[in-house]
């Protein structure tokens, strides 16, 4: 049996999606930017497109620009709000639990004379709104809070934050990439000037990804070049792919009740069965402020790259930490923001779970990962007491 349950990291292509693409990669070849109809037909369709995509978030469709990816829409806002507001000020604060995107894109800012702020979080990884409110100073022009963790699950209070961004003129970003299409998502209701999100999370093809920006609000561009995206992203238009995003986007709206329902009964059912099944293993995030389809564990005694070795081996694919970091044999930064000690949280293993899993895959799980543990738990270096004994 094969059982995917690395969501997080990207999922299938929906087929309906799939069918939608097809004929942009060889009928419908032409170049958006062109006179003739070839070209006013691919226009056409990325206005669709985008119609579909703003409709997913309650914008206006002039208010999204698409990007290659969720990466590239975080770079997009943090650096192009940073630049295009530093007259008035260079400070700038996010969270300690942001995806590298965003933590990167802060860091190279301060290298270039910009004050960062690195917002603490508490052990369910939640940024505390009166933490945020704390640190604001005369000179701070924006503030990023995921929306979402995609290693802990937790969804953040971005109405609270973003409130209080409102109440100090401050330009206020979200990650949405885990959670855009998953939950529902509002930007007005959120109160957020800026949120990034990505096609591959809500079953759209890789490679597109989209930036909403607030009418009115300026930004400086990270791709210069023509005149696509208003001016704001330069680059020939990925026609298929933005096609794709629209597609997944309509059919995430219309489904995203029903969505949830299915994949939140699996992960109770998950979670209800390790947890049962196998000792001196803990939750982690939020247990009621999560993602529905996430189950994020820490496993004592043992590493989690070994963990998802062996469940690969049985067919069974998980994460262990961040899908951008799987390869780092360290500890998860998220997790040692936390207050999680480095030699626990080396044990993570986080099940995603989709809208095409099935109960028998969990099951399957349930019985397979309890069996891994021991195994690798005989064999590791680490038992009880071992701390002690150091």
């Amino acid at each position: 049996m094969r059982a995917y349950f690395d969501h997080v990291a990207t999922n299938p292509l929906d087929p309906r999606v799939l069918e939608a693409m097809l004929p942009y990669f060889k009928d419908e070849f032409g170049n958006a930017q062109s006179v003739y109809d070839l070209g006013l037909r691919a226009r056409d369709a990325i206005e669709l497109a985008r119609q579909r995509v703003a409709s997913l978030i309650n914008c206006k469709p002039s208010e999204i620009i698409f990007t290659s990816s969720g990466a590239e829409a975080n770079n997009f806002a943090i650096r192009g709000i940073a630049l295009a507001r530093q007259n008035r000020g260079k400070h700038i604060m996010v969270s300690r639990v942001e995806h590298h995107s965003i933590l990167n894109s802060a860091r190279f800012l301060e290298r270039s004379g910009f004050e960062v702020t690195f917002l603490p979080v508490d052990n369910y990884g939640m940024v505390d709104p009166e933490t945020v409110k704390k640190f604001i100073t005369k000179e701070t022009t924006l503030i990023s809070i995921i929306h979402a963790s995609s290693e802990v699950g937790t969804i953040q209070p971005l109405k609270e934050i973003g409130k209080i961004a409102k109440e100090h003129d401050i330009v206020f970003h979200t990650d949405a990439v885990s959670s855009t299409g998953n939950i529902p998502v509002d930007v007005q209701e959120l109160g957020v000037d800026l949120l990034s999100l990505a096609a591959n999370q809500f079953y759209g093809p890789k490679g597109a990804g989209a930036l909403y920006v607030r009418e009115g609000l300026r930004i400086v561009p990270l791709i210069y070049g023509g005149v696509q995206e208003g001016g704001r992203r330069a680059g020939t238009e990925n026609v298929p792919a933005i096609v794709g995003m629209g597609v997944a986007a309509e059919l995430a709206k219309e489904e995203l009740i029903e969505r949830m329902a299915h994949v939140k009964g699996l992960r109770d059912r998950l979670v209800v069965g390790l947890t049962s099944h196998i000792e001196d293993i803990q939750y982690t995030g939020h247990p009621q402020e999560r993602l529905p389809g996430h189950a994020s564990f820490l496993v004592e005694y043992i590493e989690g790259e070994a963990m998802l070795l062996m469940l690969a081996h049985k067919g069974i694919y998980a994460a262990s930490g961040s899908a951008c970091s799987s390869k780092a044999l360290k500890a998860s930064p998220v997790l040692l923001s936390m207050g999680i000690p480095s030699h626990l949280a080396q044990g993570s293993v986080v099940f995603t779970l989709g809208k095409d899993n099935t109960l028998e895959e969990v099951e399957y799980c349930i019985e397979e990962f309890p069996k891994i543990v021991e195994r690798l738990r005989e064999i590791s270096p680490f038992k009880k007491g071992w701390q002690q004994a150091v």
